[in-house]
């Protein structure tokens, strides 16, 4: 094998495809310390930060998705996606690269299409359990797709599909023996219940209002929260609860030590992103599932029935939210033997090393050259 391959990752958007391929270029440098990775996002997506904070170079196509419920905001997007396979030819042209991986997110269209183009091998690590349009297109070229989810073969060739499960970041997981320390952080009680409720980095409405409505039934039962609420609430909720509610209830725009708040909880309130079903797998823990409406394809809900049906998650539907969830979570804290089951359940459902397995079919690629 080449003892110097050159590998593009393309895509982000958000966390959910950013963490994963930064997981995959840091197991293709453990693997093979010589190799050189660029990275390919969109520019002014979260990705132009990310990844060079993780230390890698990235280079930025002008290339966005389709806009809901606006036509004109809509005209441009040809024009863009020309603009961009234009500019990923001239990438793949200038860099040379050996192989290239695409995460998803609106860069890696434009970046798969122009190393299909260029006959450079691809891999497509999809995330979800249900595939987007992008990747139906572009996995029919595609030299392997690394899933997460059984049953994909209804979306790509099941000849190159390999389950390997979605990388997380190690240190997040990492959680074992961690649960006094990460209430004390919090200011909890280690030996009371504790609820923890993320809605992501921004945030889900629908998590916030349930909890800020019932707050009174969670601290009448003595429960504690640990209350992520995302830069978009937070603001306003503090403004109508002050900065000191309860003693009991902690409520924080965005988590900084997720492994430690993970370790403090006893049941996890999440939405069902596909990367945050990875993490959780390894956290097993008992974990209430609220899947997104406002996602593509409604593949947050799909996520999160691929747990409900080997019984190791609960799920409620966005719009019954507000009324039933914090009374699912409150009986389910009192429930020690459902809460062993999805436990034990969500744990058979982990895969411990997708990033390895992932980065070690991209030089397989290489090899292949």
């Amino acid at each position: 094998m080449n003892n110097f391959p050159k590998i593009i990752i393309s895509g982000g958007g958000t966390g959910g495809h950013i963490f994963p391929a930064v997981a995959i270029a840091n197991a293709l440098k453990s693997i093979s310390p010589n190799c050189e990775i660029l990275f390919v996002g969109a520019e002014g997506r979260m990705e132009m930060e990310k990844v060079p904070a993780a230390g890698y170079q990235i280079v930025g196509l002008n290339i966005s998705g389709i806009q809901r419920g606006s036509i004109l905001k809509n005209l441009g997007l040809p024009f863009k996606v020309i603009s961009s396979v234009r500019k990923a030819m001239k990438l793949i042209s200038d860099f040379k690269p050996d192989a290239v991986v695409g995460v998803g997110g609106y860069a890696s269209g434009p970046l798969l299409y122009a190393a299909s183009m260029k006959g450079i091998p691809y891999l497509i690590q999809e995330q979800n359990s249900y595939a987007g349009i992008t990747n139906k297109l572009l996995g029919k070229k595609a030299a392997k797709i690394c899933v997460a989810f059984d049953g994909m073969e209804q979306f790509f060739p099941a000849e190159r599909i390999l389950k390997t499960g979605n990388p997380v970041r190690t240190t997040i997981v990492d959680i074992a023996g961690k649960h006094h320390a990460g209430a004390e952080l919090l200011k909890l009680d280690p030996l009371k219940k504790i609820i923890l409720v993320t809605g992501g980095s921004l945030g889900a409405g629908t998590l916030n209002k349930s909890i800020e409505k019932h707050l009174p039934e969670i601290i009448a039962q003595d429960v504690q929260v640990i209350w992520q609420t995302g830069k978009f609430y937070y603001k306003g909720i503090i403004e109508r609860l002050g900065s000191n509610y309860h003693p009991n209830i902690v409520v924080l725009e965005f988590l900084n030590k997720m492994d430690l708040a993970y370790a403090a909880a006893d049941v996890i309130i999440s939405r069902a992103g596909a990367g945050t079903i990875a993490e959780l797998c390894l956290i097993e823990k008992p974990v209430i599932l609220v899947p997104s409406p406002n996602v593509a394809e409604d593949h947050q809900t799909k996520n999160a029935l691929a747990l409900v049906k080997n019984d190791a998650a609960i799920l409620i539907n966005d719009r019954s939210a507000e009324d039933t969830l914090v009374a699912e979570a409150l009986k389910l804290l009192t429930n020690k033997e459902r809460c062993k089951t999805l436990s034990e359940n969500i744990g058979k459902m982990a895969f411990r090393d997708a990033d390895i397995v992932i980065a070690e079919e991209v030089l397989k690629l290489v090899g292949k050259r």
